[in-house]
């Protein structure tokens, strides 16, 4: 807010006595008032012809005043909703924040080609990478192409994902998926978000990763980080994924778009969660409208920070060279 009022104050303090713009002013005027009122009758230029310091003390020169008293009346900027600009601007601005804080942003799956990142991807389902790192090794060392996972027995598929929770399930889904590659694809994951969608256990946020780091094709990962953090940040009110994609999409240039979601989903596990938001350690607070609704002791809120954040093991049991955090363990030994 402008500080005009103070410095019309300031600059007016010599007026204020005559224009009548606050008590002792009025009470001036009125005192002026009855000493004309006794001025002797015959006296010139008393009540005819005032003097020039007379007309000078008129109430005429009110309205040159009166802005700056109403300016104090207006509304704190702070109090109005965020234009769409604004927000858009505070968006942007965010990321790039991010993208500071995570140099090293990255797919939290071990994969070494687009089939193992499809298939560790559709077992990420109601469950963390970390589970799901530690159980790919075994699964891919006995079925490592399209074909050899196909020609599986489901039962022994089931075995091997059981850690990952909803094994049946799974297992029909990765195994209908590995069909699918073999018998239209040639044994080669598409590289197409149409072809991808049309696989068994398939769908649009599963494709995007895929399609983002295994084909460079930028797209958004709108998982429930993601969601959560993007409402939180009131860059969007809409629950559903699809919408919720397509609204971030329209803010952020194309080319951003993978790199975006590795950040959020980064914060998201590391400092942002779900329960209890590390309000007090989070690097972006001033840019934050849900700012409180977390733990604000800085302190308190150290305590709460995961993963290389907090000075714990990552989800990767490989990590990329850049990863500063310590490798997670393998499945059954301790961290």
């Amino acid at each position: 807010m402008s500080n005009s009022p103070v410095r019309a104050q300031a600059k007016g303090a010599g007026r204020v006595r005559v224009e009548g713009n606050s008590a002792v002013g009025e009470h001036d005027v009125s005192k002026q008032t009855k000493a004309t009122k006794r001025a002797p009758k015959g006296a010139a230029g008393t009540t005819k012809a005032p003097s020039a310091t007379t007309s000078a003390k008129k109430p005429a020169a009110r309205p040159a005043a009166e802005p700056a008293a109403k300016a104090v009346l207006k509304p704190a900027a702070k109090g109005r909703p965020e234009s769409r600009l604004a927000m858009v601007r505070r968006a942007r601005k965010i990321n790039r924040e991010l993208a500071e804080v995570y140099p090293y942003a990255h797919p939290e799956l071990d994969f070494r080609n687009a089939f193992e990142l499809l298939v560790a991807t559709v077992l990420s389902a109601q469950t963390t990478d970390l589970r799901v790192n530690q159980t790919t090794p075994a699964l891919f060392a006995k079925y490592p192409t399209p074909e050899d996972l196909a020609a599986a027995v489901p039962e022994e598929v089931e075995e091997l994902i059981r850690p990952t929770g909803f094994f049946r399930a799974k297992t029909k889904s990765i195994m209908g998926l590995a069909t699918a590659l073999r018998d239209d694809f040639g044994g080669e994951v598409p590289g197409r978000l149409d072809d991808l969608v049309k696989l068994p256990g398939v769908g649009r946020k599963t494709a995007f990763v895929v399609l983002g780091n295994a084909f460079g094709v930028p797209g958004l990962t709108v998982d429930t980080h993601f969601m959560r953090l993007v409402r939180r940040w009131k860059w969007t009110e809409q629950e559903d994924p699809v919408k919720i994609e397509a609204e971030i999409a329209e803010i952020f240039p194309k080319s951003e778009w993978t790199m975006l979601s590795h950040r959020v989903i980064f914060h998201g596990r590391r400092i942002c969660h779900a329960r209890k938001p590390a309000c007090g350690a989070c690097p972006i607070t001033h840019l934050c409208p849900a700012y409180g609704e977390g733990e604000t002791d800085p302190e308190k809120a150290k305590k709460l920070l995961k993963y290389e954040k907090g000075g714990f093991p990552g989800q990767r049991l490989n990590p990329p060279p850049d990863y500063p955090g310590r490798p997670a363990p393998p499945l059954g030994a301790s961290s």
